[in-house]
């Protein structure tokens, strides 16, 4: 069965180590046999992966894109040791991801790592609005005022 992908105008697409680019209309493609493909919406470079989670997803991208996981191995557990130490909380996706990337799932460990993303901004979201649901820097009193 085929691997069916529809693109909007000028959207990009990888496909193995090729970028594909979308002309002016709307196209769809049908993909078939195994290479590693991306919509540009899925795609983190060095510069957006700006957060702990964010970077061991681009590393996860790479393990994926390249079909080499030994490549990045000492790079991808340093930064899961930094953000389990950080967030305990986030273990189990981290467990999720690890046990993804040894079964060779790297298109799973990759949908794993957007959860750890979109925990972590849960997280964050959650610190900046403090425990009483008030945002940080403002004081229960001001709202009374």
């Amino acid at each position: 069965m085929s691997l069916k992908v529809e693109l909007k105008p000028h959207e990009r697409l990888i496909v193995g180590n090729c970028v594909i680019t979308n002309s002016e209309q709307r196209t769809r493609l049908f993909i078939d046999g195994k290479a590693p493909i991306l919509r540009e919406k899925d795609i983190l470079t060095p510069a957006t992966a700006n957060s702990p989670a964010k970077r061991i997803y681009l590393a996860v991208q790479l393990m994926y894109l390249e079909d080499n996981i030994e490549t990045l191995r000492s790079d991808y557990f340093a930064l899961v040791n930094d953000i389990v130490t950080a967030a305990p909380s986030t273990i189990p996706i981290v467990d999720e991801i690890n046990n993804d990337i040894l079964t060779g799932s790297l298109y799973k460990a990759l949908k794993a790592a957007k959860r750890l993303i979109q925990y972590e901004q849960d997280l964050l979201k959650h610190a900046a609005a403090g425990s009483d649901g008030v945002p940080a820097g403002r004081a229960a009193d001001d709202e009374s005022a």
